[in-house]
């Protein structure tokens, strides 16, 4: 596979410029964890087979309270990730449509990952303009600096607040996971940070969020570390490139996922952070994990073998928890 630099874009038909910007802006992310439909006849890896729905009911089961989960956020941007391909997002967006009267668009281009056959998506309420995937280039290739990031999504959103318009590129990621994949994650956040360098040079607002399988502890990370690559840090008391949001969550509220890890992270530019005093501008406003959504009765204690065994009422949503950012227009 040839390590040419290349930009898979899909531009919008719809002038989602003009798009009226909402009160708040509500931008989250979420592992929805194996979101697999009960058709197997399009996957090709045993895993993914092996975990995806077994049946149509159990499909049913998963959008119907997948859904409750998002209609309870009512994000205006959702970033999720571990799903099969953009028809099953679809079906989580006709639930929402049908049923909580949510109207939301997806945002999906196929992704490389052959061995779980998991993407990333974006489900949305507006503003969506453009979308691509990147790669590095040959040279880039070659230096085993960089490593490539088999799913991921950039999108451009624009929205409109009094004759002004308000711009904020995202990029949803879902990075290698484990002690074996600390090296390669290592050099795919510093290849997600070579990629925004143009957007941090024009102080524009930027948004990088997703399932980062970062081992590391928000308060505690060193500088030769995951997140403080993707973020940009050069000192241990600067601000970089990027912010780590995660640390505005009270410590008992920084687990993302049911093992106590802080896998899941939203990251801004430092133009999202403060309110202008003189102009209207989009500012962050608070964070919050929504754990409260996910779990059903007590926690699964062998979640990942015998998911769709445990009972219905018992089961939980998924093995990560919502991570959700407000910003405003002030």
């Amino acid at each position: 596979m040839t390590a040419t630099l290349l930009l898979f874009a899909s531009f919008c038909t719809s002038i989602s410029a003009a798009d009226a910007a909402p009160e708040r802006l509500v931008i989250g992310t979420w592992n929805i964890e194996w979101f697999f439909d009960h058709d197997q006849s399009d996957n090709k890896s045993e895993l993914a087979k092996k975990l995806s729905a077994p049946s149509e009911k159990d499909w049913r089961w998963r959008i119907t309270e997948t859904a409750k989960v998002v209609a309870a956020i009512n994000p205006t941007v959702l970033a999720l990730q571990e799903i099969e391909n953009e028809k099953v997002v679809q079906d989580l967006a006709r639930e929402l449509r049908d049923v909580h009267k949510q109207d939301y668009k997806v945002a999906f281009i196929q992704g490389r990952d052959t061995y779980t056959e998991q993407d990333v998506a974006l489900i949305y309420k507006s503003g969506l303009v453009h979308q691509e995937r990147r790669n590095q280039t040959d040279a880039m290739y070659e230096s085993k600096h960089y490593y490539n990031l088999s799913k991921h999504l950039f999108a451009t959103f624009q929205w409109t607040h009094a004759g002004e318009t308000h711009e904020i590129t995202l990029c949803n990621v879902h990075l290698r996971a484990g002690t074996r994949g600390e090296e390669p994650r290592l050099r795919q956040c510093r290849l997600i940070n070579y990629w925004i360098q143009p957007h941090i040079k024009k102080q524009e607002n930027v948004i990088v969020l997703g399932d980062i399988n970062t081992l590391c502890e928000c308060h505690s990370y060193t500088l030769d570390k995951d997140l403080a690559v993707l973020c940009g840090k050069k000192a241990e008391e600067q601000i970089g490139d990027l912010i780590d949001l995660h640390p505005q969550l009270k410590k008992a509220k920084r687990a993302t996922h049911m093992i106590g890890t802080q896998f899941d992270h939203i990251l801004i530019s430092p133009e999202l952070l403060h309110d202008s005093d003189n102009q209207f501008d989009l500012s962050f406003r608070s964070i919050e994990r929504r754990k409260d959504l996910v779990l059903r009765g007590k926690q699964d204690e062998d979640h990942y073998n015998i998911y769709y065994e445990i009972e219905e009422n018992e089961r939980d949503i998924s093995d990560h928890y919502p991570v959700i950012a407000t910003f405003e227009i002030k």
